[in-house]
């Protein structure tokens, strides 16, 4: 038996059984769910669909490119946990990367995009920092000129300093084959952190 679409199979609204008057259409078929892992060694199939179309189903990642939305740029990032989803417990044990969840990704791309920008480095110097001795005048007038939009809010900076930002998945895994997103800010960071906070005091 084929996984379907169709419905005929289930009951009426009102609860009453349908009368199953057709076969199984190709256009009602399903498939299984791809069940997107949180894994180093990276793995997408593609899927030939109907009309000669492709999907691309991705069984393990562990990067994908998150927008800094206030700051109007990408960068790919490297996935490090899933930390929550609004869906199930078991999502964040089984470490599954759907859509609409909550992911820790390293913020090292981030930091640099910073200080090339605004010649800020937030939080302490690392070695992996690439910070140029000498610094010419042209370049610190244009940093200069741009310090009004450097101002971040300090729960992400805090975050950006600590190594992990908070950020959540807007592509579909199962469907595209990656796991694209964006940092979390505003509202919705303090929402998130909240809620967080509460699963960290029930343990």
């Amino acid at each position: 038996m084929g996984i379907t679409r169709s419905r005929l199979h289930k009951r009426r609204v009102t609860g009453g059984k349908r009368k199953i008057h057709s076969k199984k259409r190709k256009y009602e078929l399903g498939r299984l769910p791809a069940a997107t892992k949180l894994a180093a060694n990276v793995r997408v199939t593609t899927i030939r669909c109907r009309g000669g179309n492709k999907k691309f189903r991705a069984l393990r990642l562990d990067h994908g490119n998150f927008a800094w939305g206030s700051q109007s740029i990408t960068k790919k990032s490297r996935i490090l946990d899933v930390v929550y989803n609004a869906t199930s417990n078991e999502m964040i044990r089984t470490k599954a990367i759907v859509k609409g969840a909550v992911l820790t990704i390293d913020s090292s791309p981030f930091r640099q995009w910073y200080y090339k920008r605004y010649g800020v480095l937030l939080g302490k110097k690392r070695a992996t920092d690439k910070v140029a001795e000498t610094i010419s005048d042209s370049k610190k007038k244009r940093w200069a000129s741009r310090i009004g939009d450097s101002k971040i809010e300090k729960a992400l900076e805090d975050q950006v300093k600590g190594g992990k930002v908070l950020a959540r998945i807007a592509s579909r895994p199962g469907q595209v084959g990656r796991a694209d997103g964006y940092l979390l800010e505003g509202a919705e960071l303090a929402f998130y952190l909240r809620k967080l906070d509460k699963k960290k005091h029930k343990k």
